[in-house]
């Protein structure tokens, strides 16, 4: 599974990134995860299984969504989940997210 993480700088979620990959070897989960900016993530979205938004660029869903042309789910993280780095919790969502869409 491939999922990518939005932020400003792609600075803040590799915190979040770790956390994932961590919570991924724990659980036997095939996982590739990256972060990065939206400027730089618009021109890669549809090469990840699913695009992931850090809450502070919830104004950016709209964006990120159409350059997605529905080929790639995108979402924001849970601002609970994302302030607390809780990489478990981000994980199982994004294998939801995955899941619903097969």
């Amino acid at each position: 599974m491939k999922v990518l993480l939005v932020c400003n700088a792609g600075m803040s979620t590799s915190i979040l990134v770790q956390k994932m990959e961590m919570a991924a070897k724990e659980q036997n989960i095939d996982l590739t995860i990256s972060a990065m900016a939206f400027t730089q993530a618009e021109k890669v979205l549809k090469d990840w299984d699913v695009v992931m938004l850090g809450p502070q660029v919830r104004h950016q869903l709209a964006g990120i969504e159409k350059a997605a042309e529905g080929q790639v789910p995108v979402e924001v993280i849970n601002m609970r989940d994302y302030g607390t780095m809780n990489g478990k919790n981000v994980l199982k969502r994004a294998i939801e997210i995955v899941e619903a869409k097969k």
